[in-house]
């Protein structure tokens, strides 16, 4: 089995919509997709109604959490969609969204970037705004070549001149929710280093305490020595690993597939989430 338990729609920040997700998916051999959108579900009927034969579905979301001053994200999978108190909390960040960003296009515009409003609601087409709407929106206008180049202290990163905070979750409160809504936690990339400051192997510890189920080390964003660093972690922890494609259609590089996930630790994450199940693909339009 090919799994991919990573990936991302025009619901957040990808440039597939959900049906276009998933038939690229069974398209590239996949077995599982997950649909993890940032901080939202609102690509999942679509993906589920457009899900092929012979590909499964993985519903989830990747949370926004930060702690000590340091971003990180949590995969959350198979939680109830309408459990209030998560609910809640994903419709808490997604609203601060719109106003993070048009923060961040007033500082572009102080420093010259002719950025606008207008030209990252069409980029977002929709979906939850996030940075890389706006970095696509600095790729349209030459400022830098690629998306990643946006992701500098020059630009978007984080600290970066046009950097603005957005309300994040606590991760061991995310932790504590998603396991409410019956779902289950991965820390995804927890060694990106290129994406800005990483919390210490100490705080991964204290989340797997706290009831982390596991972290994404197969990653276009770690390499080798990383994740044999963090399969050791994870073993020493008693935690499950992942590995993913992180997809976002054209705005990345990566291709779905290009990381997977081992099917028995695929099966412990279902064993464990009481939340929502796969849905098994029926042939969908």
């Amino acid at each position: 089995m090919r799994i991919d338990l990573h990936c991302h729609s025009t619901a957040s920040d990808g440039t597939d919509t959900p049906a276009e997700l998933v038939r690229n998916a069974a398209a590239a051999g996949l077995d599982v997709v997950a649909v993890t959108d940032h901080d939202t579900t609102r690509g999942y009927a679509e993906a589920v109604a457009a899900l092929p034969e012979g590909l499964t579905l993985v519903t989830g979301a990747e949370l926004s959490c930060r702690v000590d001053g340091v971003s990180l994200h949590m995969l959350a999978y198979l939680f109830d969609p309408e459990e209030p108190a998560l609910l809640a909390e994903r419709e808490l960040v997604r609203d601060d969204r719109v106003p993070r960003a048009q923060a961040m296009i007033a500082k572009l515009n102080a420093l010259d970037v002719p950025v606008t409003w207008e030209q990252v609601e069409r980029i977002a087409r929709g979906g939850s705004v996030g940075r890389p709407h706006v970095a696509s929106a600095l790729v349209e206008l030459g400022v830098v070549p690629t998306v990643d180049d946006a992701f500098t202290e020059k630009w978007l990163a984080d600290g970066g001149r046009a950097f603005v905070e957005k309300h994040e979750t606590d991760p061991f409160e995310a932790i504590r929710l998603v396991k409410g809504a019956g779902g289950v936690c991965v820390f995804a990339h927890p060694a990106a280093a290129k994406r800005g400051r990483t919390v210490p192997e100490s705080t991964i510890a204290a989340l797997a305490a706290a009831g982390l189920d596991g972290i994404e080390v197969d990653h276009m964003d770690h390499d080798e020595a990383t994740r044999a660093r963090l399969r050791g972690l994870a073993a020493e922890l008693g935690l499950l690993v992942t590995g993913s494609s992180d997809y976002h259609g054209s705005r990345k590089t990566v291709a779905l597939g290009a990381y997977t996930t081992d099917p028995e630790v695929y099966g412990e994450i279902t064993r464990r989430a009481t939340g929502a199940f796969p849905v098994p693909g029926a042939g969908g339009a």
